[in-house]
């Protein structure tokens, strides 16, 4: 490794010593789950966070929970004036994390509520769509967007049709814009079984034999918990070279 090589590294434009220090990562879905673990951990590595969700009660308790100088805002990710306007008063800043969801409808397809799905989808998909749009021209260079994704679009269970729809067009969604804004990176996080709000829906005695049951068909031997997963937006983050890519997070489910 020559000296140039070797100093790059160490000032944190290189492969080690890279850290969110100093950045600034806007966080849509950032008030709970996977996406409050993630703006909880760029915030420990020095980054500011703006955390975004449609209901202003939610970004009031995670901004109870997060440091000092964080910022939120209430946002219908739906709405394509809200987004635009949003966007247009917060700045400039360095990456976009979607993570916003609602909780997952899981019905056998004769029984599938179809509004309730274009609802689920306007959100997961059609939301994706506006951060990007009108985000990406307020990110610096070296910057990034991370979509979010699930296993059922690769592996789906009975029942998970509309799942497995939207998670299969996010990751082609991510694909392309990585194509379209280049050299901005974009890339999505998939997930397996991770222990969120978003299965609150479930009564408590079944959401923990849920968990259970799932953890035990795993290899790793249990669910996953949000830090777990905020661990790849990170590292999506940090890096400098990936981009139009899908880092799974699932415990090996894939696997078995």
């Amino acid at each position: 490794m020559d000296r140039n090589h070797t100093e790059l590294n160490k000032t944190g434009q290189g492969g080690y010593g890279r850290t969110l220090e100093g950045k600034r990562v806007v966080l849509l879905g950032g008030t709970s789950g996977v996406g409050f673990a993630t703006a909880e951990a760029a915030a420990r590595e020095g980054a500011s966070v703006v955390v975004v969700s449609s209901r202003k009660e939610k970004v009031d308790a995670a901004l109870a929970r997060l440091p000092q100088g964080a910022e939120g805002h209430a946002v219908d990710l739906t709405s394509e004036e809200q987004v635009r306007a949003f966007f247009s008063r917060i700045g400039e800043f360095d990456h976009l994390v979607f993570t916003a969801g609602e909780p997952p409808q899981i019905a056998p397809l004769d029984a599938t509520d179809l509004e309730t799905g274009r609802q689920y989808f306007n959100l997961r998909y059609w939301g994706a769509v506006l951060a990007a749009k009108y985000g990406h021209p307020h990110i610096r260079p070296g910057g990034s967007i991370t979509l979010t994704s699930g296993m059922a679009g690769t592996r789906p269970q009975a029942g998970f049709t509309v799942i497995a729809g939207i998670c299969s067009a996010v990751e082609g969604l991510m694909r392309a814009l990585a194509v379209e804004l280049r050299p901005l990176r974009v890339n999505a996080v998939t997930l397996g079984m991770i222990r969120t709000e978003l299965w609150d829906t479930v009564p408590e005695a079944e959401r923990s034999a849920m968990y259970e049951h799932a953890g035990q068909a795993l290899p790793v031997g249990r669910v996953g918990e949000p830090e777990d997963a905020a661990e790849a937006f990170l590292y999506l983050m940090r890096e400098n070279y990936s981009t139009g890519q899908v880092i799974i997070v699932d415990g090996g489910s894939s696997l078995v």
